[in-house]
């Protein structure tokens, strides 16, 4: 089975499971415990800040209160009540089933996480941050190699300081890497309607654009016009999904089968290429191919959080980190050997010239 065809047997599998309904918040004991919080703003005896409705006639600001929100979320002030009775009671129904010797339920599609520093999912937090700082170095070190190691050692090869033509659209790919990833540790640091449409907008983008970098860079399209033809259609199709989820409807089956389409295609064509063209350093791109293809199994195997903390959503992040290192490890060489290709040819091309005209 080729990686493109795994990955789509793997997503599709992932997408018939996010249909399904969590089992968590269909209990009865949750969703009466939450039904009571909201109004009183209280699980038992204690009581949370962010809830202001009176209890017994007598505003709750006095009773015992919950850590506040941490200063990286607190522009969306939406640390809100009902947020909060459903992180305390699925907690309490939790620490009842567990009692009972039941195995964990997820809740609103997700499961139960301990808390840490007020962060929802603190190891898919961590993981994505990560994530970031591997693609901060490695567009900054992408970045110093094309403007300037290459051009040094081109010159000392006997080039007129070629560059490589792709630079520009990596140089794009792997800020909207950083931004996605960003955007996906505010998600998992808390789940709000204005962080989930940050963090599927951007992964919406960043997927669109990769596509369009997929098709110039595995078709090898050097002139602007053919890159604008490839790049026109695929940002018109990709702003108007975004804009479709936003402020339309925030449909989760359309916005899989989407993603589906962009990961399968991009899959194709660079294994495709890889094989095609012999690229000297293919094997690091089929490498990142399969692994993400194989990674993709914690999404399908899903298990409750081990200590609490690291589920399996959280492994394929951790996944990610060596398979983006190997990938920026490929995207450098792959300048360096188009530099140095360039380079032969141009001095192929003066000695040439040299000898015609002796």
């Amino acid at each position: 089975m080729s990686a493109a065809m795994l990955i789509l047997v793997l997503l599709s599998v992932l997408l018939v499971s996010d249909c399904i309904a969590s089992e968590g918040d269909r209990q009865e004991s949750y969703r009466s415990c939450t039904e009571s919080c909201e109004r009183s703003g209280c699980v038992g005896d204690v009581c949370f800040s962010n809830c202001k409705h009176p209890v017994n006639g007598v505003n709750n600001k006095g009773a015992s209160e919950k850590p506040q929100f941490p200063a990286l979320l607190v522009a969306f002030e939406e640390w809100d009540c009902k947020s909060e009775c459903r992180y305390q009671c699925m907690i309490e129904t939790e620490s009842k089933r567990s009692a009972l010797g039941e195995a964990p339920l997820k809740y609103h599609g997700k499961w139960p996480f301990s808390r840490i520093l007020s962060l929802q999912e603190p190891a898919s937090v961590l993981l994505s941050l990560l994530n970031l700082l591997v693609h901060l170095y490695g567009v900054v070190s992408f970045y110093l190699l094309v403007h300037y190691q290459l051009p040094q050692r081109a010159l000392q090869l006997g080039g007129k300081s070629p560059y490589y033509e792709f630079w520009g659209i990596w140089i794009l790919y792997g800020l909207l890497s950083i931004n996605s990833w960003l955007w996906s540790a505010v998600f998992h640091s808390r789940d709000l309607p204005v962080t989930e449409q940050l963090d599927y907008s951007s992964a919406i983008a960043l997927l669109g654009f990769t596509l369009i970098l997929t098709i110039i860079r595995t078709g090898n399209l050097r002139v602007e016009a053919a890159q604008v033809m490839v790049a026109a259609p695929i940002l018109a199709f990709i702003t108007t999904h975004i804009l479709y989820l936003n402020f339309y409807q925030f449909d989760y089956g359309l916005n899989m089968k989407v993603c589906i389409s962009l990961g399968v295609a991009q899959l194709v064509l660079w294994s495709g290429w890889a094989v095609l063209t012999r690229h000297p350093h293919r094997f690091r791109l089929l490498f990142v191919v399969f692994g993400t293809a194989l990674a993709m199994l914690f999404e399908v195997f899903d298990f409750p959080p081990l200590w609490d903390l690291v589920d399996a959503h959280a492994l394929w992040h951790a996944f990610t980190v060596p398979l983006t290192v190997v990938w920026w490890s490929f995207i450098k060489d792959d300048a360096k050997w188009r530099t140095f290709t360039l380079v032969n040819r141009v001095k192929a091309a003066a000695e040439l010239d040299t000898r015609k005209e002796k």
